[in-house]
C-alpha cells in the first residue's frame, strides 16, 4: 500500500506523527510511505523504518521570493517529485490551508483529513475526499493515530503509542560518563524558566557527579548556555549540532530537564526520562508524550521552584 503523508512542520508536530506510522506499519505489512516535510525537519522522517521517501518542501523560504528563478525551479522539482506516484491514500495530518493547497491537493490519490469540526483551519477540509471527526480536546499524538486508523482502515491499537525511533540511536556506539541534558531555550519568552533557577539547579547537582550538557540552536541560545555554565566545571556547552546529532546526545543521557520546545518532544520520542516545565501551554494537549515523561506545570514558569525540579529529578533518576 502506497501512502503519502502531509505533515510539514514543526519539529514537535512531526514527532507527534511517528506513533501513527508505527501503528500503520504493524497493521499493513506492505506499507510504503512517502512523507512531505519542511526542509528544516526532513531528518526526522528518515529515522522511522516505515518511511520510504522524504519529499522536502521549502514553503517558508519560497514565500519570501516567489518570483525568483531558482525558487520557481525548486517549486517545479517539488511538484514533479510529489506527483511521481499514484497513492492509495494521501493523509493530511497537518490540517492547515497551506498544507492542503501546496501539498495535499497536488498529490495523486484519495485524500483523507479531519472534518471541518475537528480541524484547525476548517477551509482545509474542503480539499479532502474523505473526512473524519476526530475529537479535538485530546493529545495530538492520539488524534493523528485515530486519523491514520480511520483513513487506512485498521483497528486503533489500545496500547500507548510507540514512536519507533529509539533503537535508531541507541544502536549507535556512545562512550561518555553519565550526563544530564538541560534544554533551556525555546522560542517564546513566557516558556523560559529563569536563568537564576537553572544556575541554582546546576549548583545543587554538583554532589551527584553528573556532567551537565547544554544544547543550543542559535546565537542567542548559545549565549544563554554560556551564562548558565559559567563557573561550573561540570557543565558543558555543546557545539552546534544537527537534529540527528542532538538526538544521539539525548538518547544516551541519564535524564533530561526541559522547557516546552521541540527538543522536549524529541526526548519523549526517544523514551528518555524527561521532566518538562510548563507555564504557558497545556501539557494535556501538546505536552511530551511517551514513557518516563513528567510534567511540572504552573500558571507561570517563575512559579516552578528549583526544589520541585530537583526532587522530581532525583526521583526520576532513581527509577532508571
Amino acid at each position: 500500500m502506497k501512502v503519502c503523508l502531509i505533515k510539514t512542520s514543526s519539529m514537535g508536530d512531526l514527532l507527534h506523527t511517528l506513533p501513527a506510522l508505527t501503528d500503520a506499519q504493524r497493521a499493513i505489512p506492505d506499507l510504503q510511505l512517502d512523507w512531505v516535510a519542511e526542509e528544516n525537519f526532513a531528518e526526522i522522517p528518515q529515522w522511522h523504518s516505515a518511511v520510504n521517501r522524504v519529499i522536502p518542501m521549502a514553503l517558508r523560504r519560497w514565500r519570501k521570493k516567489p518570483f525568483n528563478a531558482q525558487v520557481r525551479y525548486q517549486w517545479r522539482q517539488y511538484r514533479t517529485l510529489l506527483q511521481a506516484n499514484e497513492y492509495d491514500a494521501v493523509i493530511d495530518a497537518q490540517g492547515l490551508l497551506k498544507s492542503a493547497v501546496f501539498a495535499t491537493r497536488l498529490a495523486h490519490g484519495v485524500k483523507h483529513g479531519y472534518d471541518c469540526r475537528s480541524i484547525r483551519e476548517p477551509l482545509a477540509a474542503f480539499f479532502y475526499d474523505k473526512t473524519y471527526n476526530i475529537r479535538y480536546r485530546q493529545h495530538a499524538v492520539e488524534r493523528i493515530r485515530q486519523l491514520f486508523a480511520a483513513g487506512l482502515g485498521y483497528p486503533l491499537p489500545t496500547a500507548k503509542g510507540d514512536y519507533g525511533i529509539a533503537h535508531h540511536f541507541l544502536n549507535q556506539p556512545h562512550f561518555a560518563p553519565p550526563y544530564l541534558i538541560f534544554i533551556h531555550s525555546t522560542t517564546r519568552n513566557d516558556k523560559h524558566w529563569p536563568e537564576a533557577a537553572w544556575r541554582e539547579l546546576i549548583a545543587l547537582l554538583e554532589p551527584y557527579g553528573y556532567r551537565i550538557r547544554l544544547p543550543w540552536g542559535n546565537e542567542k541560545e548559545r549565549l544563554r548556555a554560556e551564562r548558565l555554565a559559567h563557573g561550573f566545571a561540570y557543565a558543558d556547552v555543546l557545539p552546534k549540532t544537527s537534529l540527528s546529532q542532538i538526538a544521539n546526545q539525548l538518547a544516551h543521557a541519564k535524564a533530561v530537564v526541559s522547557v516546552d520546545t521541540g527538543l522536549s518532544h524529541l526526548t519523549a520520542a526517544l523514551d528518555k526520562p524527561n521532566i518538562t516545565l510548563y507555564g504557558a501551554s497545556d501539557p494535556m494537549l501538546i505536552g511530551a508524550y511517551g514513557n518516563n515523561q513528567t510534567a511540572l506545570a504552573a500558571e507561570s514558569m517563575a512559579e516552578i521552584t528549583v526544589r520541585q525540579v530537583i526532587d522530581q529529578l532525583k526521583t526520576t533518576i532513581e527509577r532508571v
